[in-house]
């Protein structure tokens, strides 16, 4: 497979890809079709912002006069103005502002009535315009247009002809003129959807990067217009959305951010979003059971990451219990139901390693992982048996052959040694073996009791070794693959626990050892509990410069050792805290954000008392015009250090439906933990 540009391109011939029926959602989120889509700007911004059609807001919040003296002294200022208009025209203030009238007004004017009129109703309405506009301003009448009679913004102007993202000008101006045409007259008639906007955008920069592919790519568009570069499986979109997605910037909005004082002034009411370069540095996620991890985080996440494999730019790996509503089955190439007789696909229990040493690695990673705090032990134990039954068998041992060796079963220790009599190194990895388990360490008998969660009639169809079936290795993460894995967490929770820790170390283990990392790939857990130890910690923070990442939903910390508690906050990136939080995971965040300067205002108001008549009146006027005694503010200014967010803040002070999250950027951009709003 091609996973930096066309496949087309690579293999040097074009198929016509079969068309999906088309999903049952708006092809674009602005819901104005792909060109308005296209034509929305998307300013650059802080990570985490949703850039599509973003309206940066100041930095500092203004100075807002309330609603109630705002109106009181627009009132006020017109009164006078009105006030001050009808002096004037009723000559109780003299006829002087009649002056300059007379005098810039020629004389035999005033012997025609009509003309005399004319210039002197010109003239009233000058005045009386200059006095309305002057008092319009004093009573702020402009601040209440804005702020409640405005209407909404106009839409932003169409970009000029030769930068309308619509017209393809980048294939244009490398002279592809046809394939412009073609694909630009997709565009304007809702035949390009964003997905193939985004496909056919990253095979271009595949044709950039490999110019010897421009012919097959240009051929393709000229073809099949807005169907080339097609992902392998020939779908074009999801069958379903229940999020907002943007496909040019790779984008899913999870909230909004909360007009909050917690939150920075400039974030405030702006959507938060989630793309690949802020999951590369992975996320995690802790919050009780109905707070809302699977429906307004993962779910959407997953759905991004889809939408993008099939864009041709990313490897999703998404693993979850069975009957869990994460996405429909036609959303995905492949999936594996471990433990039910209607999978179409297994799962290899090596992760497509050839090496013994490899295999065993992740293989003890997931079996004793959670239970000893250092597993090269095991998987030196593991090595010592696996290596000479690859050997002598070819392949590695299934789940009941590795079950008999580490339980020492003398029969099937036997017919190994004899099978690799004439191989001396594996006769001494045997000898070891043997003289390892006469230890009262030996970690022998811990393997052969964990492995034999495995070893169970539901499980007899997977994990197979013997090239029957349908393997899946997470090695396919080069390919833009959609996977789901469903894991039996009812019947068999032990067992699902132990394929949860073997696929987060077979995943980290094949990203780092990809050969092109163009892909983003992303392992998503919607429950990662006792799956976190202290080898994938290690794992994760090298993700980042793999382009990849990890996704891990908890229901509490207290599911992860205490002794990485920690380490797994500081090797993730992206932390996210939801409402219901115990105060002891509060604590953990709180003292991983920790603490900022703020400045205080402390106010102490003594009401003003007078004895004097005028003095009383005026203050009667003013309570009357803004709601408040006249008072003597005193007002004490100060810098202090405060927790970001405190623990009993993250227990009892995130409102239902809400959630605290931070992001740091792959290239180290820091966003402070924002409170959103998960519903809107």
């Amino acid at each position: 497979m091609d996973t930096d540009g066309t496949y087309e391109a690579r293999r040097g011939h074009v198929a016509r890809p079969p068309v999906p029926p088309p999903p049952r959602h708006a092809p674009a989120p602005a819901g104005g079709g792909t060109a308005q889509w296209l034509r929305t700007p998307r300013p650059p911004a802080e990570p985490g912002v949703w850039r599509f059609g973003h309206r940066p807001r100041p930095a500092e919040e203004p100075e807002a006069v309330p609603a109630r003296r705002l109106f009181a002294g627009a009132v006020i200022a017109l009164l006078s103005g009105w006030l001050l208009w009808s002096l004037l025209w009723n000559g109780y203030l003299g006829y002087y502002w009649l002056w300059p009238l007379l005098a810039f007004t020629p004389d035999e004017w005033r012997s025609q009535p009509d003309t005399w009129a004319t210039a002197s109703y010109v003239y009233y309405a000058l005045v009386g315009g200059g006095l309305l506009v002057f008092f319009a301003r004093v009573g702020h009448i402009p601040e209440i247009w804005r702020r409640y009679a405005r209407k909404k913004d106009a839409p932003p102007p169409p970009p000029p002809p030769d930068a309308d993202p619509v017209d393809w000008p980048e294939l244009r101006d490398a002279g592809l003129t046809d394939a412009a045409a073609r694909l630009a007259e997709a565009t304007r008639t809702g035949a390009l959807r964003d997905v193939d906007y985004a496909r056919i955008r990253r095979a271009w920069q595949g044709v950039r990067t490999h110019p010897d592919r421009l012919a097959a790519f240009t051929d393709a568009v000229r073809a099949h217009g807005p169907a080339a570069c097609a992902h392998p499986s020939g779908v074009r979109d999801l069958p379903v959305r229940t999020a907002a997605h943007d496909l040019a910037t790779a984008q899913v909005q999870i909230g909004t951010a909360a007009d909050h004082p917690r939150n920075p002034y400039a974030r405030r009411t702006t959507g938060v979003a989630l793309e690949p370069a802020v999951l590369g540095t992975s996320l995690l996620a802790v919050g009780p059971a109905g707070s809302g991890k699977t429906v307004r985080l993962v779910r959407p996440v997953v759905e991004s990451l889809c939408l993008q494999a099939l864009a041709n730019r990313a490897a999703v790996v998404a693993v979850t219990a069975h009957g869990t509503a994460l996405a429909p089955d036609e959303a995905f190439d492949v999936i594996v139901s471990v433990g039910r007789p209607d999978s179409r696909h297994d799962l290899d229990l090596y992760g497509g390693a050839d090496d013994p040493d490899e295999a065993a690695r992740m293989l003890a990673e997931a079996l004793v992982g959670d239970l000893v705090p250092d597993s090269r032990r095991a998987a030196t134990a593991l090595a010592q048996l696996i290596g000479p039954y690859r050997a002598a068998h070819g392949h590695f041992p299934a789940v009941p052959e590795l079950r008999e060796l580490l339980g020492g079963a003398p029969k099937a220790l036997a017919e190994l040694r004899a099978a690799v009599a004439d191989d001396p190194a594996q006769l001494r990895e045997l000898d070891a073996r043997e003289r390892q388990a006469e230890r009262g360490d030996d970690l022998g008998v811990l393997l052969s009791e964990r492995i034999a969660f495995l070893d169970r009639p539901a499980f007899a169809r997977f994990f197979r070794t013997d090239g029957e079936g349908h393997r899946f290795s997470l090695r396919a993460i080069e390919h833009p693959l959609r996977v789901r894995v469903d894991l039996p967490e009812r019947g068999h929770a032990e067992a699902s626990r132990i394929v949860a820790r073997l696929l987060l170390a077979q995943f980290t283990e094949a990203a780092l050892a990809r050969a092109d990392r163009s892909l983003f790939a992303c392992l998503v857990l919607d429950d990662a509990t006792y799956t976190v130890t202290a080898d994938s910690v290690r794992a994760v923070q090298r993700l980042r410069s793999a382009h990849a990442g990890v996704v891990l939903a908890l229901r509490t910390l207290e599911d992860v050792p205490e002794a990485l508690r920690g380490p797994l906050l500081g090797a993730v990136g992206c932390r996210m805290a939801f409402a219901g939080i115990a105060p002891w995971d509060g604590g953990r965040f709180a003292e991983t954000w920790g603490t900022e300067w703020v400045q205080t205002r402390d106010v102490t108001n003594r009401q003003i008392i007078s004895d004097e008549p005028l003095t009383k009146a005026l203050h009667f006027l003013r309570r009357l015009a803004t709601g408040k005694a006249a008072t003597a503010e005193a007002v004490t200014v100060r810098e202090v250090e405060r927790q970001r967010w405190s623990a009993s803040d993250l227990a009892h002070a995130v409102p239902p439906g809400h959630a605290v999250l931070s992001l740091t950027g792959v290239r180290g951009e820091h966003v402070p933990p924002l409170l959103v709003d998960l519903r809107t």
